[in-house]
């Protein structure tokens, strides 16, 4: 099989935003305790950290991560977790059904992120709380006047602000899962009021407003509508969320769900543009995708034992054929860099992460890692506007969808193409030709694979199975892509 993909310098879709490569770490299951922190582990630093975490997350390069929740933060009240360690409350978390010790909060956690080279995407409590908590809590991050939360902070050992500069107006308000759910209405009000108040504070801060809980929740587009129509002058971005399985053990359609990320992405900026153009505007709402990754697991609600502290739960083991969505949900991110400025991989350690951890012990790498690490690491730039020619195939429901999956990355800085490629085929290897138009002497100088027979392939503590590969490369050029393989192609102009 033969693929084709055409790019011209000059056809730019938009630079990305470093910041869709961002994170997501919640007070859920062991991604806080026993995840980021545990400080009993060998390799923990005087916070408590385990070093061996933070070295992953590096080479991850993630520039942004999601706090502290989630589900989590529509019951959380922000000033336990602050403060003397000693005098913190433990409380149920009615999300989850376990025991939060706050052991680790707002102080501990954008220590955390200094010390991984990234920064924190706050997010606010509108479920059981609104505008007055999150009015105190930003003070407390970002005020440096002589004032009472200001000052607490001051007194809690943090004399500068921690500058946080993304704040998230609560989580998935329209679930029926939330604590403290609301109507379309009742959100858009008060999401509008929190947002005023908040940006009084400090105006320099970018605000996410909740969209729809997912694309086919009932209240998608009605619920971006009201909002929009309310909050359009006082928000930056609206968020997005979506989940992908293969519970029907269809691996053709699983692998076509890029696509389906795609619509979503491109039906809730249509919703946005609607009402920037009702009402007249010149500022552009663009969209926050802070939450999405292959969840197996999905439809889980409740932790195994009631009232726990930190279990094991929605501990995902992904396989090759997850690492490969993955790689093409990074591509449909990269593809839409014009509306999408930020996104979250949901989450980042132990639960439905790349990252895995024991107790006491080792780290490991799923399989989801090295797509997400490669497409951090080099997909910086501008993505290009391409033109793709290839065979398609069709799927259980009669839909049709090109074998090759792509994205095409100019990096300036360092005079680089990336093309990220997917060959979607399960049976035959693809023969992939670039013509890089008004590239002069634009020359292939590395290959990297992510291929494995067995779909089913997964990684644990005592064996990597799925590892990317550097395929040598061929006097004449020819570029082979195997079947159902992930592959990131560095060329040099």
């Amino acid at each position: 099989m033969k693929a084709k993909i055409t790019a011209n310098k000059n056809f730019i879709i938009s630079e990305i935003d470093k910041r869709i490569y961002g994170s997501f770490i919640e007070h859920i299951g062991r991604a806080v305790y026993n995840g980021i922190y545990e400080p009993e582990h060998s390799t923990a630093d005087d916070a408590g950290f385990r070093g061996d975490v933070i070295e992953l997350v590096k080479k991850l390069n993630v520039p942004i991560v999601r706090y502290p929740g989630g589900n989590f933060v529509s019951g959380y009240n922000w000033e336990d977790g602050t403060g003397d360690k000693a005098k913190r409350p433990q409380k149920q978390d009615l999300a989850w059904f376990t025991i939060e010790t706050n052991e680790v909060g707002i102080d501990e956690f954008q220590e955390w992120a200094k010390r991984a080279d990234t920064e924190v995407m706050m997010a606010v409590n509108l479920g059981t709380r609104g505008v007055e908590d999150a009015k105190n809590c930003i003070e407390y991050c970002n005020a440096d006047t002589d004032t009472y939360y200001a000052n607490l902070r001051r007194k809690n050992g943090f004399e500068k602000p921690f500058g946080i500069k993304v704040w998230c107006l609560g989580n998935e308000m329209d679930g029926r899962w939330q604590i403290g759910a609301k109507t379309p209405q009742e959100y858009a009000r008060l999401a509008t009021e929190t947002a005023k108040v908040m940006k009084m504070v400090d105006p320099s801060i970018e605000l996410v407003a909740c969209g729809s809980s997912g694309p086919y929740q009932k209240t998608f587009g009605e619920w971006e509508l009201t909002l929009l129509d309310h909050a359009y002058d006082y928000i930056d971005y609206v968020s997005l969320h979506s989940y992908y399985n293969n519970k029907a053990n269809d691996t053709p359609s699983f692998l076509a769900r890029a696509e389906e990320m795609d619509l979503f992405i491109k039906g809730t900026a249509a919703i946005c543009d609607a009402i920037k153009a009702k009402k007249h505007h010149t500022k552009t709402v663009n969209l926050s995708f802070d939450e999405w990754n292959v969840w197996k697991s999905i439809g889980a609600t409740s932790a195994p034992e009631k009232w726990t502290k930190a279990p094991h739960f929605l501990e995902d083991v992904y396989n090759f054929e997850d690492a490969l969505l993955v790689g093409c949900l990074l591509m449909t991110l990269q593809n839409n860099c014009d509306r999408v400025k930020m996104a979250c991989l949901a989450q980042l350690v132990n639960v439905i992460a790349p990252i895995m951890t024991e107790n006491g012990g080792s780290t490991w790498m799923q399989t989801i890692f090295y797509p997400f690490m490669y497409a951090s690491n080099y997909g910086r730039g501008k993505t290009l506007r391409t033109i793709v020619e290839c065979d398609n195939y069709h799927t259980k429901n009669n839909k049709e969808y090109p074998f090759l999956y792509s994205s095409v990355i100019d990096n300036t800085d360092k005079g680089e193409l990336i093309v990220f490629a997917a060959n979607r085929s399960l049976d035959e290897d693809m023969e992939l030709e670039l013509s890089a138009e008004n590239y002069e002497n634009c020359k292939l100088i590395e290959h990297i694979q992510l291929y494995s027979d067995d779909l089913t392939a997964c990684n644990d503590k005592d064996c990597q199975r799925v590892v990317p590969d550097e395929v040598p490369l061929t006097e004449d050029g020819t570029i082979l892509l195997k079947k159902h393989s992930w592959n990131m192609l560095r060329f040099k102009y």
